[in-house]
């Protein structure tokens, strides 16, 4: 049995949802079809799909298969097209993972220029700070603040934000200007940032002089998301360390101003990240050299 032609023939029975559907969509007989799936069937020593006069349907074995199928199907083609001249011009499904700060404020507004670079590459772009199985849910790569903790993954630093402390003038009305950041821990708040990959609440950190001191500040509310947390923050829910590039237009007009200015923010790495054993096609390679470009115009 030829299993990779096998398995072809089962995504696409499976896409088309009957035997005859496929092999019209295949070109080749019924029977063809129908003898393929048996002996995938038989070499897997499992059924795959449940066979009536009307339709057929998935298994929970081949649900789980096909989940696998696609992304080995997918794999191979693209490993064979990047060895072709069919891809000088890149295309096909690019899965993106990042924050919604990133694609409202950085990515989105510029898309149409890399779409213009690349009409034949559509982007499916997932938004959010959550915590991502980069295999289960096909993730080609992913840009992310902060350095990657998991060591599956491939990290690539692209830039850094400039980050600044700042808070409401409706929070400062209520509970004053904190004077260093200790206060953070016992007479004010700040609004706290949930990482996802971690878990936890991420620490503060200021710089002067030299010194550096790490706290863990007291918080009314937390968000995992970046433009929530901006949300609260302005809302006065608390002292915040923000990147510079979210917070410049509300300090500009006044929504937000800086505190603890006699204390620096270290800056917040970027980094393109991408699962080791995902092939690094074309598409994915043209996306990210667009995107280290895009990424180092943040101040």
């Amino acid at each position: 049995m030829d299993q990779l032609s096998a398995m072809r023939v089962f995504v696409r029975v499976v896409e088309t949802g009957n035997f005859s559907r496929a092999a019209t969509a295949l070109n080749m007989p019924k029977t063809t079809v129908t003898n393929l799936i048996q002996g995938l069937e038989a070499h897997l020593r499992t059924t795959l799909l449940n066979r009536t006069t009307r339709r057929v349907m998935v298994t929970t074995d081949g649900a789980l298969y096909y989940e696998r199928a696609t992304q080995i199907l997918s794999e191979i083609d693209e490993l064979d097209g990047s060895l072709t001249n069919s891809q000088a011009q890149p295309s096909g499904r690019l899965r993106v993972e990042m924050a919604g700060a990133f694609a409202d404020l950085l990515v989105v507004p510029a898309l149409c220029d890399f779409h213009t670079r690349y009409p034949q590459i559509h982007i499916d772009l997932g938004v959010g700070d959550r915590l991502v199985d980069y295999i289960a849910e096909n993730v080609d790569c992913a840009l992310r603040g902060g350095t990657p903790s998991d060591q599956s993954l491939v990290a690539r630093k692209v830039s850094e934000m400039r980050m600044i402390t700042c808070a409401a003038p409706l929070y400062i009305e209520k509970h004053g200007l904190p004077s260093e950041p200790e206060d953070l821990t016992r007479d004010h708040f700040a609004v706290g940032y949930l990482q996802a990959q971690a878990g936890r609440i991420l620490p503060m950190e200021f710089a002067r002089n030299g010194e550096t001191t790490e706290i863990v500040p007291r918080y009314l509310v937390s968000a995992n998301d970046a433009r929530t947390y901006m949300t609260a923050i302005m809302s006065g829910f608390g002292v915040a360390q923000a990147p510079l590039f979210m917070a410049r237009e509300a300090l500009a007009d006044g929504r937000l101003v800086p505190v603890l200015t006699d204390w620096t923010c270290e800056p917040l790495p970027l980094y393109v990240v991408y699962p080791q054993t995902r092939h690094l096609s074309n598409k994915v390679r043209v996306f990210v050299d667009w995107l280290v470009k895009l990424v180092r115009t943040l101040d």
